[in-house]
């Protein structure tokens, strides 16, 4: 597997409103473009869920774009445009009734009436910032309007965070992305605090080596839940004057005010909206699914399996993405949205491709350190042993033979191993 561009076939028949915006650009850009706006947009459908294997399931997305500096990926920035208005309309109203009670609260004990009872309502968010700390994650993501997301061009700004004692939450980010209840219990700050379904989007971008601190390890639950694009080509030089990349952000600004408008209908609908797929799809959705997941298990790790299992689930949400930004206002008075088979396909290939870069990631990708399966596996060689040995040895971890040559290739590249013949190798570590 390698990581190539998307392709003609996913932008084809996106819904107008995406499709307007990735336009503008071509190549890496435009795939980082549509992806994060996927991502940011993964945000802005509130009261909309569907049933996915039986639990309901918002439409959230975590979404990681991997690239080396100069490459181009900062045009995940505009992205966050199209969030702003819904952000900053929630944190000025919120403001202004947090002002409003306290100045009542004043007024009643200046003029020595009974005071309001109960504190001031919270301020409300729709962005949440990356540098935060674990004690204030909770509460910001308690008091986000429908969920909140973290847009970040920088992925170290979260990894400094979550290496932080203090500020370790990765256990939020893996439990919310199932919209799974969290708590927390500080005796000595006299805070609990329960978050029954917590909505949470992630737009984040870096290089490898800020990668590493955010998921630790492949086998640790976040790497598997993250939508991966990922290319380690640096970009050309380009016309920074050309008439086409003009005006970029003003057309995000425009379709973020649209954005808005959507998210204020949904807001105000009279009750929630279900969305589903068509009996024919859901058997396409199984079919193409367990392909894909057969041919995982005969050819690759065993821990890339979970990936696989919630590349499912966010197909399901893309989905659901597409479908509502295509209705857009028609959705107002509808309690439920069928997906169109355009849609579908859609998500169906973009889905398959992302697996692609999910597999790169994971074979090119260092973490820093190896699986507990591997490391298993690489310890129970002799010093000095032949890819034979190793193949043989493999079948106890259920390591397929394609990937014992992938993982000694690797290994030697960390100088790991070292080749002192052909077919023989030398463990350098332990």
């Amino acid at each position: 597997m390698d990581s190539k561009l998307l392709g003609e076939e996913v932008y084809i028949n996106l819904p107008p409103l995406i499709k307007g915006l990735t336009s503008k650009f071509s190549g890496r850009e435009k795939d980082i473009v549509l992806l994060s706006t996927i991502g940011a947009l993964s945000s802005c459908l509130p009261q909309m869920y569907g049933i996915y294997d039986g639990k309901k399931v918002f439409t959230n997305l975590y979404v990681m774009i991997i690239a080396p500096p100069a490459s181009g990926k900062g045009v995940m920035n505009f992205a966050r445009e199209l969030v702003d208005p819904i952000h900053k309309r929630i944190f000025h109203n919120s403001l202004n009734e947090l002002q409003d009670c306290n100045d009542a609260k004043k007024d009643k004990k200046k003029n020595k009436k009974e005071a309001m009872e109960g504190p001031c309502p919270p301020i409300e968010t729709k962005i949440i910032p990356g540098n935060i700390s674990a004690a204030e994650m909770y509460p910001t993501i308690q008091n986000a309007h429908f969920g909140g997301i973290i847009i970040e061009s920088e992925a170290d700004t979260l990894s400094v965070m979550l290496n932080q004692d203090w500020g370790n939450f990765s256990d939020v980010l893996r439990k919310a992305f199932h919209h799974e209840p969290i708590s927390i219990s500080r005796k000595m700050d006299n805070l609990y605090m329960e978050i029954d379904q917590p909505q949470l989007s992630l737009v984040l971008s870096g290089t490898p080596d800020q990668l590493q601190p955010l998921v630790k390890s492949k086998d640790n639950g976040l790497f598997s839940r993250m939508l991966f694009y990922y290319f380690d080509e640096v970009s050309e030089w380009k016309d920074v004057f050309k008439a086409e990349s003009r005006n970029l952000k003003d057309a995000f600004v425009e379709v973020g005010k649209e954005v808005y408008n959507l998210y204020e209908l949904l807001v105000k609908a009279q009750s929630p909206i279900e969305f589903k797929l068509t009996k024919e799809q859901q058997k396409l959705f199984n079919q193409e699914m367990s392909r894909i997941y057969s041919i995982v298990v005969e050819g690759h790790p065993q821990g890339f399996t979970s990936i696989v299992k919630r590349h499912g689930l966010i197909l399901y949400r893309i989905c659901m993405i597409l479908s509502a930004f295509r209705k857009g206002k028609e959705i107002e008075h509808q309690r439920e949205l069928e997906c169109t088979d355009v849609d579908f396909q859609t998500a169906l290939v973009l889905t398959k491709k992302l697996l692609h870069h999910a597999d790169s990631v994971s074979q090119n990708v260092s973490l820093g350190y190896l699986s507990e399966n591997d490391d298993n596996f690489l310890f129970s060689l002799k010093e000095i042993f032949t890819r034979k040995e190793a193949i043989e040895k493999a079948k106890a971890y259920d390591i397929p033979e394609r990937s014992v040559d992938e993982k000694l290739q690797k290994w030697r590249e960390f100088k790991i191993l070292r080749k002192i013949s052909h077919g023989k190798y030398r463990r350098i570590l332990g």
